[in-house]
């Protein structure tokens, strides 16, 4: 892996696998939502929330929607960012005691190998789908996963999900789950962390990051994605990642099938 490489993005709706050495400085506080992985494949790498210290490690597990700092610490390594309404990210939270989770060593060597070889010899490599699925699987605790979404809420998230664009509004979704606005914008934060409205942000800056990787300009992509403009998708890259969206520009593409099953 050599120090020119640039960043590779395996991209999906709701998410990446990004490998590579990042070549911006420490990443200032953003929050997203997605439970992000890092493992450091040949060194440490480092996160902070809010005052507290840095905690740092060969692997480290953010939950989603914690405001953190990012540190690299020049090491190559891996970023994944896991949809926590997937069957393996309810599984992967159970292991979660704290916002930050440094992985024990043990752990995060069987992600840092796995990584490593698909990298450096890729035809003796999993491909990149059971790749992902074995490392989050590697972080996991426990027994599988029991806990499903209401059965209303899923309804909305397969609309979501299969909707061309994204302009759905918080009464859209509520007539989806014949409820009323104030009663599904209440069980919708209750079952996923966050309100209706963010989380249409967030799926549009998902679909952005795919649509970046096809059209290449940050205008196209806000565009394709239902952002009102340009600008509008910068401020929103840069809130929920702490880079503008012109740094994952400088990268190579690869789009790949959604890795993870839905709890649904």
């Amino acid at each position: 892996m050599g120090q020119a490489a640039p960043v590779r993005w395996y991209l999906w709706e709701g998410g990446f696998l990004a490998i590579g050495k990042a070549d911006w400085p420490v990443i200032p506080p953003h929050s997203h939502h997605a439970i992000q992985i890092v493992i450091g494949i040949d060194g440490d790498m480092a996160i902070k929330v809010a005052d507290a210290e840095w905690r740092s490690g060969r692997g480290i597990i953010v939950r989603h929607d914690v405001e953190h700092s990012y540190d690299g610490k020049g090491a190559w390594g891996a970023m994944l960012f896991v949809e926590p309404e997937s069957y393996e990210g309810v599984w992967l939270q159970t292991a979660l005691a704290e916002d930050i989770t440094v992985v024990p060593e043990a752990r995060s060597r069987v992600c840092a190998d796995a990584l490593r070889r698909f990298v450096e010899a890729p035809l003796e490599s999993m491909e990149v789908g059971p790749l992902i699925q074995h490392c989050v699987l590697s972080l996991c605790a426990g027994a599988p996963p029991s806990r499903r979404l209401d059965e209303r809420v899923t309804k909305v998230l397969t609309a979501i999900h299969a909707a061309d664009d994204l302009r759905m509004s918080l009464e859209d979704a509520a007539a989806i789950a014949f409820l009323s606005p104030s009663r599904f914008a209440h069980l919708f934060k209750q079952q996923l962390g966050l309100p209706f409205r963010r989380y249409m942000l967030w799926r549009k800056l998902t679909r952005a990051m795919l649509a970046i990787s096809r059209e290449r300009t940050i205008a196209a992509a806000a565009h394709a994605a239902d952002f009102a403009d340009a600008a509008h998708l910068t401020r929103t890259f840069y809130q929920m990642f702490g880079i503008p969206p012109s740094a994952m520009m400088r990268g190579e593409f690869f789009e790949i099938p959604l890795p993870f099953r839905a709890t649904r």
